[in-house]
């Protein structure tokens, strides 16, 4: 039961809070991980890294905000809290201690993939249930293609 009315029939709204919900969980250890990997990055590319690290958490962070929001406007509560993340989130773990940056651009690549391929999922899900959802699938799907392009290409400098 949700205090929140919304237009949507229950069932497209479950379908739709369940897809926002992920994107939600995969924003936020997005977040986590390029942190993580910007205050222990060591290597000769450091500085140009560890800015476009900046670049990935903010994208995450504003979108973990705008996915939230949408999920409470459409009845759902979003849930961020740290169990919940460390419980359903699929990405892979930043290693403790200092990273080399190759490695840390191996792991930003990877993990940009895990969380583009679920948003592609996610975008075909509700391309039948919220456009409204759908779009803002699309702005973030174009913006963590684009961070992906960008460490792509620093792993073959």
């Amino acid at each position: 039961m949700s205090v929140v009315k919304s237009a949507l029939p229950e069932e497209t709204r479950r379908i739709t809070g369940d897809t926002l919900q992920g994107a939600l969980v995969d924003l936020l250890d997005l977040s986590l991980v390029a942190k993580q990997a910007h205050w222990n990055i060591m290597g000769p590319r450091f500085r140009s890294i560890h800015l476009q690290l900046d670049e990935v958490v903010a994208t995450a962070r504003s979108y973990a905000d705008i996915v939230a929001e949408r999920a409470a406007a459409i009845g759902v509560t979003p849930d961020g809290r740290a169990e919940v993340i460390a419980k359903t989130s699929g990405l892979p773990h930043a290693p403790d201690g200092w990273m080399r940056d190759t490695d840390v651009v191996k792991l930003i690549v990877e993990s940009l993939d895990k969380v583009i391929r679920r948003m592609r999922e996610r975008i075909d899900a509700t391309e039948k249930t919220d456009l409204v959802t759908q779009d803002i699938f699309l702005g973030l799907t174009r913006e963590l293609e684009k961070h992906s392009w960008m460490f792509q290409a620093e792993n073959h400098a």
